[in-house]
C-alpha cells in the first residue's frame, strides 16, 4: 500500500516552479493521504502554513496516516501546519477551521476543496446513505468551506480557491455512467463556474483541477483489482505540482483568464514547460496509462 510518506517524499519531478508559497496560508479539506497530502507537501517545502482540516484523527484499518502524522510530515517537510479533527460536513466544524486559521496564522490565503466521497455504482444499486454522503461531502462541504473562508480571502488580497473537481463535460456518456457520482462531482464543478464569475470583483481566483490519469493512492488500491490499477497509474505528485503551478501563477503560458477554469494537470505543466511526463508514472510506458473519467 502506498503510504502518505510517499506522498511527500516522491523521485524528482520535472516541474520548475518560477513561484513560491512561502508564508502563505493555505486552508485544506481532507489532506490526510493521497493526493491532498501530496499538494500540501509541495506547499510545505516552500515554507507555506497549511490548516488541514481532516476526519481521521485515529489510524484507519486499511488507509495510512492521520491528520496528525500529516500534519508532522508538512513541519518535517519545510511548512507549518495545524491539524484539525473535523467534518466538512458540519457547520460548526468548517467554521471552526476558518477561525483557527486565521487565529493562529494571521488570516487565509488559499482554500483547497479536497475532501471527496466516491461511489461509482449505477443508479439501481446506488445505496442512498451514500448519494447523501456524495453530495454532502463533495457538493455541500466544496460550498460551505468556501463561504466561510470568503472574509478572510478577501482580506488576503491575494485570495484562491482550487477545487479537485472536474470539467464540466456534458456529454450524456458520463451522467450514464455513474449518474449519482457525476452529480456530485459536477456540483463541485459548477462552485467552480459560479463563484469566479460572483467573485470577479473581489480579486479571489477560482479553479478546479483534474488529473489527466489515474492517480495511485491508497483509496485507489483499496477498491477491486486496485493494485493492478494502481500500476497504470500516475504518482499523486503530479497533482501535487499542477497546484503549486495554479497557485503561484507558474502556468501563465499556458495563456486563458486566472480564474474560472478547469484544469487538467497535464495541461498546467505543459504551460509551465514540463514536455516529459514519464517521471510522475510508476513505470509503465505512457501509452498505456488509465484515463482518468470525465475526460
Amino acid at each position: 500500500m502506498t503510504s502518505s510518506n510517499d506522498a511527500l517524499h516522491a523521485p524528482a519531478s520535472p516541474y520548475r516552479a518560477t513561484g513560491s508559497l512561502k508564508g502563505q496560508t493555505i486552508l485544506m479539506s481532507g489532506g490526510s493521504r493521497g493526493i491532498g497530502l501530496a499538494i500540501a507537501g509541495r506547499a510545505a517545502r516552500d515554507g507555506a502554513n497549511i490548516v488541514l482540516m481532516a476526519k481521521t484523527g485515529e489510524p484507519h484499518p486499511k488507509l495510512a496516516g492521520t491528520v496528525y502524522t500529516a500534519a508532522q510530515e508538512l513541519v518535517d517537510a519545510g511548512g507549518q501546519a495545524l491539524p484539525l479533527v473535523g467534518d466538512v460536513r458540519r457547520d460548526e466544524d468548517v467554521a471552526r477551521a476558518v477561525a483557527a486559521a486565521v487565529e493562529r496564522f494571521g488570516g487565509i490565503d488559499v482554500v483547497i476543496n479536497n475532501a471527496s466521497a466516491i461511489d461509482l455504482s449505477r443508479t439501481d444499486d446506488m445505496d442512498m446513505k451514500k448519494y447523501d454522503l456524495m453530495q454532502d461531502i463533495n457538493v455541500r462541504g466544496t460550498f460551505l468551506l468556501s463561504k466561510l473562508a470568503l472574509p478572510a480571502l478577501r482580506a488576503s488580497g491575494r485570495g484562491r480557491i482550487l477545487t479537485l473537481s472536474p470539467p464540466l463535460n456534458l456529454d450524456p456518456y458520463w451522467a450514464g455512467k455513474h449518474l449519482a457520482y457525476t452529480m456530485a462531482k459536477y456540483g463541485m464543478s459548477l462552485t467552480t463556474l459560479g463563484l469566479a464569475e460572483e467573485l470577479k470583483a473581489d480579486g479571489i481566483s477560482v479553479n478546479s483541477l483534474w488529473p489527466c490519469t489515474l492517480i495511485d493512492t491508497a483509496a485507489i488500491r483499496n477498491m477491486p483489482h486496485g493494485e493492478v490499477m494502481a500500476q497504470a497509474a500516475r504518482g499523486p505528485q503530479i497533482m501535487a505540482d499542477a497546484a503549486h503551478a495554479i497557485l503561484t501563477g507558474s502556468n501563465l503560458s499556458s495563456g486563458g483568464a486566472p480564474s474560472g477554469n478547469f484544469y487538467t494537470d497535464e495541461q498546467v505543466l505543459a504551460g509551465s514547460g514540463v514536455t516529459d511526463f514519464h517521471p510522475y508514472s510508476l513505470g509503465a510506458p505512457e501509452d498505456v496509462l488509465v484515463p482518468d473519467i470525465f475526460l
